[in-house]
């Protein structure tokens, strides 16, 4: 149900894009984006820092595209919020010493301090590359090629990557049978 949610606003934008194109799509990610924060907040109470600055950056650079009636904008929306997310990271581990992931997801997963280094800057590099490669789709190819790439190709480096990640993470699982001892 999670997923579903966060995908919410890009599975509306796509929607509307085949539609009504580029400017209605983009006021109902708007919309949407709206819609989602004020769902999580009479569902959670809270609203995550990143779907805060999700929201930020959707009517900052959504708004543009209206305003200026140029998809540029809505265009670099993706790779602002992927090096936003990056940054955070780098920045996080550089300035002030904390990995981040580890802050979000250490309760959930036990890993050495190396694994911890290593997600944190795999992603990281992740984060940086598909910036670069949203901005590459948006200035090679047609607004209709960039808005499928956004959905599906955007969806499905993330779960290969996650996948990858899984796979890298899984040597540190410790197996529940193991733990136990032998069985009587």
């Amino acid at each position: 149900m999670k997923l579903l949610i966060d995908f919410f606003p890009i599975f509306l934008f796509f929607a509307a894009f085949k539609i009504w194109g580029i400017y209605i799509a983009t006021a109902v990610a708007i919309a949407a984006t709206v819609a989602q924060i004020g769902y999580l907040h009479f569902k959670h109470g809270k609203v995550e820092p990143m779907q805060w600055l999700s929201l930020g950056v959707i009517v900052l650079f959504g708004g543009a595209t209206l305003l200026s009636q140029s998809d540029t904008f809505i265009k670099w929306k993706p790779t602002v919020l992927y090096w936003l997310m990056g940054g955070a990271l780098l920045g996080g581990q550089l300035f002030f010493r904390k990995n981040l992931l580890k802050s979000l997801m250490g309760a959930q997963m036990d890993l050495p301090e190396s694994a911890w280094r290593t997600m944190n800057w795999s992603w990281t590099g992740f984060f940086a590359v598909m910036g670069v490669l949203n901005l590459w789709v948006a200035y090679n190819f047609d607004t209709d090629t960039w808005v499928t790439f956004k959905l599906f190709g955007g969806m499905g480096l993330m779960f290969v990557f996650v996948l990858a990640q899984a796979l890298y993470l899984s040597r540190y699982m410790k197996d529940t049978e193991d733990t136990k001892g032998p069985q009587a």
